[in-house]
Formats: structure tokens, sequence, C-alpha cells
């Protein structure tokens, strides 16, 4: 499916400040769109996991659901108790498809599915845990195509790939009682009066998260359920930029994650169709907590805001931020393959451009690059404690993390049992490891870009170079890692623009400073879907 947003140019001239309910739909003539969360996106994975779903004071749950052949309809004021019935099936199920492939984030994941997309080969992109490229189940149905398929993948050189087979005797089934009659279903809607469910996953009072919207419990591509969180855009945001940025950032850095939120929701709706929602919950997408940490200052950022997008020639573009850059941004080729986004660019983040010359001195120089990471000062993110870092960890640890890693990803190298040496071997001009080479008794093996940050526990992101240490031993102890910043690096820094704002730039100021070239826009209430 292809989503195309076409953005209105109309001046935005109301705004309002939401009130703490439900009520979520459009209040002034920008568009506002409902989207699909999934908040708990495996439930049933553990035999013994329970889920509670509340409603507020004075407020009643409505259940919609088939009861064997018929709709039926429950209401209760009373807390809703989802539990796991693992039900024994007559006859063993067996369940395959093809992995071609296992990656750390989307993005890389989408890559490779285009790529085997211009190879004829139909694919579907998967998250059971790690996100995973799957050859089409629907279109390779049966155990001589998905035979036929692997052969042909293994023999072109993609080693990895594999067939995963389950043998299920059991599945799981989600129960519930009303009125002391118990049910079970596999899709579940619930709604409230007032527009407002409390979740609650641990069964303590204090941990439940407050929700605007219904919600919805249905299955997902791994035998499991999601519990589906359907809540207007705006009010989204609301339970978004408290836990991306904090209530307390000033307010310019406030606005400018608002307009990316909104803009990185409305560009990543595709995510997980293989589940029938749209977006997650955690880091792989955005936080959202819902409405839990809502404080004045966010609500105020996102109505001073509203339907305010970031667009390159526009389109939407890819609205990635990270929390520290260690002080340059990266190219998002210098983290996933894919196309180079021209707005996505290498820049030194200073409020003022005489630290740091990126064309006279290229980061790419391993020289330079470690002469760059011994500057603390000057930079937005100089105060910051993961501005820059040093971790030390011994080989029998490094061992264990990659040798974890390559098990994971198929890797014939996870058979390896000592690291004879590391080096990093290739950098990006923003600095960034592009290929690191890890020599062991078996062979050198390379990790690439986004998976150095996999692969190791003690790195936060991949601007760090390699130490290596004896501890005062004649054989190598270990390596000490350091670099600086947090995350991919990819576009604001959400440490970087406080600091920019607390200077007195302006949200759009900031935002040009991040993604050159760009502009902001209203989102107009065109939105069409073409199949």
């Amino acid at each position: 499916m292809k989503i195309i947003w076409r953005i209105s140019y109309t001046v935005l001239t109301t705004f309002c400040l939401l009130g703490l309910t439900g009520a979520s739909g459009p209040t002034n003539n920008t568009k506002d769109v409902e989207i699909r969360i999934g908040i708990v996106q495996r439930f049933g994975d553990n035999p013994t996991e329970k889920l509670q779903l509340e409603p507020t004071k004075g407020d009643r749950l409505t259940l919609k659901f088939k009861n064997g052949n018929s709709q039926q309809t429950l209401v209760s004021t009373n807390p809703l108790k989802l539990e796991v019935l693992m039900q024994a099936l007559p006859v063993a199920a067996v369940e395959e498809k093809v992995v071609l492939g296992t990656f750390r984030t989307y993005e890389t994941a989408e890559d490779s599915a285009k790529s085997w997309r211009n190879k004829g080969i139909q694919v579907e992109i998967a998250q059971p845990e790690r996100w995973q490229v799957w050859a089409k189940r629907e279109v390779y149905n049966t155990p001589l195509l998905r035979r036929l398929l692997l052969q042909s993948v293994l023999a072109a050189g993609h080693k990895t790939a594999f067939v995963d087979t389950q043998v299920l005797q059991k599945v799981p089934r989600v129960t519930w009682k009303v009125n002391d009659k118990r049910f079970t279903s596999n899709h579940l809607e619930i709604s409230s009066d007032k527009n407002l469910i409390r979740v609650n996953e641990t069964q303590k009072a204090e941990k439940a998260r407050l929700y605007a919207g219904r919600m919805e419990l249905q299955p997902n591509a791994y035998g499991s359920y999601t519990l589906v969180n359907d809540v207007f855009l705006e009010t989204y945001l609301r339970g978004v930029v408290p836990y991306e940025i904090g209530a307390s950032a000033p307010t310019a850095a406030m606005e400018a994650q608002a307009v990316l939120a909104r803009t990185y929701a409305l560009r990543n709706l595709h995510r997980f169709a293989i589940d029938g929602y749209q977006l997650c919950a955690d880091t792989h997408c955005q936080v959202y907590y819902g409405l839990n940490g809502v404080t004045a200052n966010t609500d105020r950022a996102i109505a001073t805001t509203r339907g305010m997008v970031l667009t390159y020639k526009n389109d939407l573009v890819d609205a990635l931020y990270s929390s520290t850059t260690g002080g340059v941004t990266a190219s998002f080729s210098d983290v996933w393959n894919g196309d180079d986004r021209p707005y996505l660019q290498p820049i030194v983040d200073a409020p003022s451009n005489n630290i740091w010359n990126l064309s006279g001195q290229n980061l790419a120089d391993e020289n330079q690059f470690q002469r760059f990471i011994s500057l603390k000062q000057g930079f937005n993110e100089s105060q910051r404690d993961l501005f820059r870092w040093r971790r030390e960890t011994n080989l029998k640890d490094i061992t264990k993390d990659l040798q974890k890693f390559l098990k994971v990803k198929n890797s014939p190298y996870a058979k390896f049992k000592t690291i004879q040496g590391m080096k990093v071997v290739e950098r990006s001009k923003s600095g960034r490891i592009l290929k690191l080479d890890v020599k062991t008794e078996i062979g050198t093996f390379s990790l690439h870009k986004d998976e150095v940050r996999s692969a190791f526990f003690a790195p936060i992101s991949t601007l760090f170079y390699l130490q290596p240490l004896k501890k005062g031993q004649s054989e190598l102890w270990g390596y000490a890692f350091v670099g600086g910043g947090l995350g991919h690096g990819v576009g604001l820094s959400q440490m970087g623009a406080q600091n920019l704002a607390q200077l007195g730039w302006s949200s759009p100021k900031i935002l040009q400073f991040y993604y050159p070239g760009t502009k902001i826009q209203i989102l107009g209430n065109g939105i069409e879907e073409m199949n």
C-alpha cells in the first residue's frame, strides 16, 4: 500500500491546548489522522502473562467480539483481566517461513526487502524479536516452494538464509471473565464512554498507563497477540513528546520535537503491515506511553505546531533523530544501506562553525577522527554525560557478545572461539564506522554500519575508535571503546536542540540547522491510499 500525502500551504491560525481527556478529534481546519499503535506487541508469548484494562472512575468498558458465529457486545464497569490459555491442537501443526535476513533496525531490513523485490522475490518485513525479511508466506506456501527458494538463494551466495520450522502442539488463546462467565476470542474490541482506558501489564496499580482512543486485541504474525491503540495523531503526540525530549526541555526544542514526531509517524505507517497495525510504542519507532506524562508545556508545544510537518520538495522527510550525536551528525548511508537523503548530511553539531571543518578535516581519516574525539568544548552537547565516553571490555565478554550476535544472524562464524584482533578498516566522513574486521582462528569476518552496535555491548554509537589493552599482561586483555554520542546520530540531536533553544534559536531555525533545505508545512485534508 502506498500512501500519498498532499501538503496544504494554508496558514495555521488557531491553536488549541487539550485538557486531560480522551477527546482526540480535530479542533481546527488542519487534518488529524487516526493511527494504529501496537502498545503490547507479543501478548501470549509467555503463557503466564496477564493484562488488565480498566475504565476510569465512573466509566465503563464496552467489549465487542465474536462468540461462535455471532457478534456479541458486553458492558462492564469492572477491570477486564485478559489471560492466556494454552489450547492443545487436535493434530500438531507445522509452521514454516523462509528467513532471508536478520537485522538490527527496520531501515536496514527495508533496504534488504527492496533488494529482494528487485530480484523478483516477494517478501515481507517482520519483527518476531529482531527485524527480519521473510519470503512472503502466501506466495511460498508449500514446503517444496520454500525449499526450492532456499536452495536458489543459498546458491546465489546468501549464506545466512534459512527455513524457520516450528511444530506446534499448543497455541495461546486469550480468555477473560465478565459477570462470572468466561469468554475467549481471537479478536476483541474495547472502548469506553469517555474514550479513556488504563492498561496495566504488571498488575501494579501505579504502573498502569492511561490511553485515549479505542483498543483492539488481535492476532499477529508470530502466533501471539498484539494490543493495538487506535488514536488520533495529535493525541498520540501527547504520549510521545514528554517521553522523547522531556517535559523540562526549552520550548523551541519541544516544538521541534513535536514537528519531527508528527512527521516521523506519518512517514512510517507501513512498518507493521504484516501484523495489521502501523507503529510500535518503543524505540524501534517512537516512545509512546499514553497520557500519564502529559504536561502543560508539552501540550502547548504540540498545539502550537498542530498539523505542522517537515518536508523536502513537498514530500515528508525521513524525520530521524537521536539522543546525542557526539558532535557531528551522520548521513543516512553512514548507518544504514539505501539511498542518502539530501537533507541528512554530516554537520558539526555546534552553534558556531569554527570548531571543525569537515571538508578540510575529513573524519574518515583515523588520525583526524581520534583528534576530533579528544575535543570536548564548544559543541551543543559538551555538557552532556554521553557526549564523550570510554568503556573497557575484556576479550571474554567481547567474544560472548559476538558469538550471540552471529548466532542470531545464522552466520557460519558463530562457531569461532578466539579473537585474534579487531580493527576499524573504513569510516564515513562523519567518522561513523562503516566496516570493522574481526580476526579469529577460523577466519576474518566484517561488521558493517549499524551491525556494530548490535555486536558489542559497550559502544552506544558507531562513533568510536578501538584501543587495545594489555593491562600489564603479555597477551591482549581486551579493548577500550572510546567515542561519543548515543544512538545513530542521524538528523536532530535532542540534546543539541535543547542547547540551541537555550541560546535563543527558534524551532524553525533548529530544524533548518539539522535538516538543511527542508520546509515546515501544514498537513492538508487530502490523504489518498493507493493499493
